[in-house]
């Protein structure tokens, strides 16, 4: 996808193009150690896709956690929910134009138009992300539609990346999509528990319906790590549809979140409002291998 020599590109759109995505790639290996380990198994040619789209979504997800607060407490001009609103409108005109002066606009869009992400599930995506703005708690219906928004789309994008170009059945495709949502639910669900401190301390928030900070209890914990491992279940059924190198990712990415559920499974309700569960460099870099020599998860 790039040349070795860009200076021999001295400018233009193609050297342009190549710069905003050498800007996304950046920001998941600078934000994620658990999704850079699993994408670096991704073929060649759909890896910088998934990057681009995972940069989009990282700074659309920091403008609403608190980089965009945090600089207005430095400058009083900038307000968190035009700054996301802006972001949103640039979105949807670099995917119309293929062109943005956002670098990491500019990277998704060109996915975007390549694989046919469409705005049906980019909308939903900045829904949510707007609603961390103006929603401290959620119900169950609320709760769903932010999950949708916020993760399963993100997982149907990725979804588009690895079936374009192949054909499947109706039933494969449905098949496939329900494996996409599950697991971006499964993501997200893993990570409202690992941030529980954060949002609920620092944020102010209550993702999951009916749970806070004072009634968060062992029950509770129990019964959220177990819908979550029904979620990873769920889209480990569709891997086999997948190709070879995107599998192997996807299944890196599975274990990696598998094993981060069974840690806050084994973590006290108590202790995990005060603790964010990670696992270590090197467990990562093991699952990732397995994964990559054809382990299931």
């Amino acid at each position: 996808m790039e040349p070795n020599d860009t200076t021999k590109i001295p400018t233009g759109l193609s050297l342009y193009s190549i710069a905003a995505h050498r800007a996304s790639r950046e920001v998941i290996y600078s934000y994620s150690t658990s999704f850079g380990f699993a994408t670096r198994i991704l073929g060649n040619k759909i890896r910088p896709h998934v990057e681009n789209i995972y940069a989009m979504v990282r700074v659309a997800d920091e403008i609403v956690d608190g980089s965009a607060a945090q600089a207005a407490l430095i400058e009083s001009k900038i307000d968190p929910e035009q700054e996301i609103l802006a972001f949103e409108t640039e979105t949807y005109r670099a995917m119309e134009l293929g062109y943005s002066t956002n670098l990491i606009l500019h990277a998704f869009a060109q996915t975007a138009r390549e694989v046919g992400i469409g705005k049906d599930i980019v909308e939903p995506f900045f829904y949510s992300m707007k609603q961390d703005l103006q929603e401290k708690e959620h119900d169950q219906e609320s709760f769903e539609r932010y999950v949708y928004g916020s993760a399963e789309v993100v997982g149907l994008m990725c979804l588009a990346v690895f079936v374009s170009g192949k054909s499947y059945s109706t039933e494969e495709k449905q098949h496939l999509v329900r494996g996409a949502r599950a697991l971006g639910a499964a993501f997200q669900k893993v990570n409202f528990l690992r941030d529980l401190s954060a949002d609920f301390q620092r944020l102010g928030r209550s993702y999951f319906p009916n749970v806070n900070v004072e009634n968060f209890d062992e029950a509770t914990k129990e019964r959220l790590v177990k819908d979550i491992a029904q979620d990873l279940e769920t889209s480990a059924l569709s891997l086999p549809l997948l190709t070879k190198g995107a599998r192997r990712a996807v299944t890196a990415a599975q274990l990696l979140f598998a094993e981060l559920n069974s840690k806050i499974g084994n973590t006290s309700a108590e202790n995990l409002i005060d603790t964010r569960i990670r696992v270590n460099n090197f467990r990562k870099l093991w699952l990732v291998a397995k994964a990559y020599l054809g382990a299931k998860p």
